[in-house]
């Protein structure tokens, strides 16, 4: 028995109605990855966006059924890296060849990475929402890596302003005393002789950056923690807590300061070819966030 020919409506053309298209796929695939980590390997639910251009031609639709099953193929089954969606990007094309001249993938899942403690012996797991993209044009591949690292962000101004108020605490009670240090030391860790403690909160940085298609995101996260320092903490104790404090103290900051930090750390990366970042520190004195939004100017200048 002959196969039964079934009708294909996406193969339709007409050169008045159907006009070119930016990008045409699927949004949101669900898809397991396996992720290399140091104790293994790992398979995380993830979503992709698998999407070409429909430009070629004037065709009424592409071949979304291609896109998928090549995702679910080359996505699924092997480990994750920004080499491996290049691949899946020349895959597209090659099936598209007479619709298309470019094709994207973009993966979004949450990545768990072991974390040491500032002070003590003690790890703990930490999730970071981690983005991988490739975009091809007739080849030429370009890679993309964006993550998002919580830290906490201590406000100047009003550690300045808590600052002075100690200071003022202090004026009144030695004031008319003879200055003594084991009765200052000592009331130095008392409720009054610390009165006022600036405002602190978790803050976000959202960082997306250009690079070569081995580069590995974990050391995008290392870099923007490494340049604010405040990282949030998984499992701690009280020498890991103190350290923390310490860091705050030493580390104060505005979302400005937050973004010129991580544009330096970026801006000394030679492998980093273009970035685009904003900081967002969730206020606790304000109902509202303070945000900035910093660029290294080349092609990123949004996400």
């Amino acid at each position: 028995m002959s196969k039964k020919s079934l009708p294909d409506v996406a193969k339709e053309v007409h050169s008045e109605r159907f006009a070119p298209i930016d990008w045409v796929g699927m949004g949101s695939i669900e898809l397991p990855v396996l992720l290399k980590q140091a104790d293994g390997v790992y398979r995380i639910p993830a979503r992709v966006d698998a999407k070409v251009s429909l430009d070629k031609k004037p065709s009424r639709g592409i071949h979304m059924s291609r896109l998928y099953l090549i995702t679910q193929e080359v996505l699924s089954k092997n480990e994750m890296s920004l080499g491996l969606l290049g691949d899946a990007t020349a895959e597209f094309l090659k099936t598209h060849e007479d619709l298309s001249s470019e094709a994207m993938v973009q993966v979004q899942f949450e990545a768990p990475l072991i974390r040491k403690a500032l002070k003590s012996a003690n790890q703990a797991w930490r999730s970071y929402p981690v983005v991988l993209s490739s975009f091809n044009h007739e080849g030429a591949k370009k890679y993309f890596v964006e993550v998002v690292v919580t830290y906490s962000s201590t406000c100047p101004a009003s550690a300045a302003l808590s600052r002075q108020l100690i200071q003022d605490g202090f004026k009144q009670q030695f004031q008319n005393q003879s200055l003594d240090f084991d009765v200052i030391h000592s009331w130095l860790g008392t409720p009054q002789g610390i009165i006022a403690t600036p405002h602190a909160q978790r803050s976000f940085a959202r960082v997306k950056v250009e690079v070569g298609p081995a580069y590995q995101y974990g050391d995008l996260i290392d870099i923007v923690e490494e340049a604010l320092q405040t990282a949030v903490q998984g499992a701690v104790k009280r020498e890991d807590e103190q350290e923390f404090a310490l860091r705050n103290g030493q580390n104060l900051m505005f979302c400005e300061d937050a973004a010129r930090r991580v544009k330096e750390a970026l801006d000394n990366q030679a492998e980093i070819l273009d970035f685009v970042a904003e900081f967002s520190h969730v206020e606790s004195l304000h109902p509202h966030n303070a945000v900035s939004h910093i660029s290294k100017g080349k092609n990123l200048r949004s996400f």
